[in-house]
């Protein structure tokens, strides 16, 4: 199953939802596809603007290394194997907020990544959307 327009459209409202339901602040979510071109992106009304980018970024360091953004942290610090790859790729997140969106095959399809509540916040609205969206959107 590819990132469709519907699937993608699920992960922004599961992830809005999320963050709603909770009483977080107002997050940017951005999903794109495996290639990390945007498939889609919301701005909650009152998210900070600094986070658009940092939203788009988590998505895309998630979708080219086929890992959460939070994977990278144990390898991306000045004593790691990959010191400084954020600076590649035009630009990467290496902390929570960037979950890959996987196919029933367990395929990465795509990916999400939010910002604008603490990075933990936003590591948990990433992966609850990609959960429900999993569910169908339920």
């Amino acid at each position: 199953m590819p990132l469709t327009a519907e699937l993608t459209q699920q992960l922004i409202t599961a992830a809005r939802d999320e963050a709603a339901r909770r009483e977080l602040p107002p997050v940017n979510i951005c999903v794109v596809d495996r290639a990390a071109h945007l498939a889609g992106f919301l701005r909650m009304d009152g998210a900070i603007l600094g986070t658009i980018d940092v939203a788009h970024r988590k998505a895309r360091t998630a979708a080219l290394f086929e890992a959460d953004s939070s994977a990278l942290s144990n390898v991306a610090h000045p004593s790691g194997a990959s010191y400084t790859v954020e600076h590649t790729n035009g630009g990467l997140v290496t902390f929570g907020g960037g979950v890959v969106v996987r196919d029933e095959h367990r395929r990465v399809i795509g990916a999400i990544g939010v910002s604008g509540a603490s990075v933990e916040e936003d590591e948990l609205i990433a992966q609850a959307a990609v959960a429900r969206a999993a569910k169908g959107g339920d």
